[in-house]
């Protein structure tokens, strides 16, 4: 059974909560003080919180920071005789899902309690249907389920039986050794061995010996013979990340293997047998390096006689639910931390964040907030101030930054918008009196009289 906390230091509120929800599915603690009721949180940890905005010892909305500073998945309800949008829009700014004015209706209370036990429960659901979701909709530990991963999981299927050369591009950070090793487990080599080589990493005096191998002697330094990558994946996989940076007698020696399945030691005349797939990726556009003469032609075609695309983490953003909660799994067994997910908040917070690093900025934010988090789930404090500050100012931008008053004034017109334009249905939601609903009316009616006046003055002037 869920759990509701009531704090309120009028003992005929609390009765009265107690009395209309006495029918529903949940466990009622009341609390006469701040004090009290942050003790009874606590030692409960309540789902539900209604919270008075006024209490004898502490102001209600600092008792609506300690809280959700020690739970921000609670949902806290503030209770207040006294409206005022302002105070509304402050709290659900803090994290309030809700605002209610008292006298309270027993029914409104009721349904509003039901309908967060309905979404309390509908998370719950979610949150399973995501664990399974993460094991079913993922190949070799990519994971997604929007078209364009689904797309690219069948390809992948179809061709790691078959192919001898694949090109995977895409940006920097999009999932591409994924793929690779994807590819080479799907493969009929997947037994043999994997090697690695990031071309960008090495210096261009050792590019060709990590790639090829050397012979004693070969340069300064040469001591031993040395095995290089293609050699040592004989019978597996060669995956070269950011192929785009090989150097020109590099590319060479790679068409050689490609074209006569040999490498040819750095120092040594002699030619050994590779029977190896290659899987070259890159985050930059080959077609242009070759127009520019930085890319060989030839290897170009090699490479690309199946080229996988990777899309941005931008263009798929319905998988970000999915991969939070595989990241927030792996990074709370990581840290030992009873981190089970991400509060509203901060899902909504990121799903405006433009990924520009892609899964890996992603999994980077989310190591960093399990990491920094002292509650069981990540909210907007946890996150990197590079991600609050964008999805802030996309926020800002899409809201055209807008004062309290045209928020009062924008909400207003949208909740008479859904009831036919019946102010007293509307003042009944907004939980005002028809005289403030008919008051900023007339206000806006003034405003837009003062704006058509000050227009007509102007031309004619």
């Amino acid at each position: 059974m869920l759990r509701l906390l009531a704090v309120d230091g009028d003992e005929a509120v609390l009765a009265q909560i107690s009395k209309a929800l006495s029918a529903t599915r949940i466990e009622i603690t009341a609390a006469g003080s701040a004090q009290a009721g942050l003790q009874c949180f606590g030692e409960l940890h309540p789902r539900i919180v209604l919270l008075a905005l006024r209490l004898p010892d502490a102001d209600g909305m600092e008792v609506l920071d300690k809280i959700l500073a020690a739970d921000p998945g609670a949902d806290v309800v503030l209770l207040s005789a006294d409206y005022s949008t302002y105070s509304a829009v402050r709290a659900i700014q803090k994290g309030a899902c809700d605002y209610l004015t008292k006298p309270l209706d027993p029914e409104k209370l009721r349904q509003r309690v039901e309908g967060l036990l309905g979404q309390a429960e509908q998370r719950q659901k979610v949150f399973e249907l995501e664990n399974q979701l993460v094991g079913a909709c993922q190949l070799e530990g990519i994971i997604g389920r929007s078209s364009a991963m689904l797309q690219l999981f069948a390809r992948v299927r179809r061709v790691a039986p078959h192919f001898r050369s694949v090109l995977v591009t895409g940006a920097t950070g999009t999932g591409k050794e994924l793929v690779a090793r994807a590819l080479h487990h799907l493969s009929p080599v997947a037994s043999g061995p994997l090697a690695i080589c990031n071309c960008s990493a090495l210096v261009e005096t050792l590019l060709e010996s990590e790639l090829f191998g050397h012979v004693r002697g070969a340069f300064t330094g040469a001591t031993q013979d040395k095995v290089g990558i293609f050699e040592f994946a004989n019978g597996g996989t060669v995956f070269l990340d950011e192929i785009g940076e090989l150097t020109p007698s590099a590319q060479v020696k790679l068409l050689r293997v490609l074209q006569n399945h040999e490498v040819q030691r750095v120092g040594s005349p002699q030619t050994r047998k590779v029977n190896v797939r290659v899987i070259s990726a890159t985050h930059r556009n080959l077609r242009e390096l070759v127009t520019e003469g930085a890319f060989r032609e030839d290897l170009y075609y090699r490479l690309s006689m199946i080229e996988i695309s990777l899309p941005r983490l931008a263009d798929r953003k319905e998988d970000l639910p999915l991969l939070q909660r595989y990241l927030v799994k792996k990074f709370a067994a990581l840290y030992r931390k009873e981190v089970t997910g991400i509060t509203r908040r901060a899902q909504g917070l990121l799903s405006r964040y433009s990924w520009p690093g892609n899964v890996r900025e992603l999994e980077n934010v989310i190591g960093n907030a399990c990491m920094m988090t002292q509650s069981h789930v990540i909210d907007v404090q946890d996150l990197p101030e590079s991600v609050r500050d964008q999805a802030a100012a996309t926020t800002a931008a899409e809201s055209g930054l807008l004062t309290f008053r045209e928020l009062e004034q924008r909400h207003l017109l949208y909740v008479l918008g859904q009831v036919g334009g019946n102010k007293a249905r509307a003042a009944e939601i907004l939980g005002v009196s028809r005289a403030t609903v008919y008051e900023i009316l007339a206000k806006m009616r003034a405003e837009k009289n003062g704006r058509q006046e000050t227009e007509t003055t102007a031309a004619g002037g």
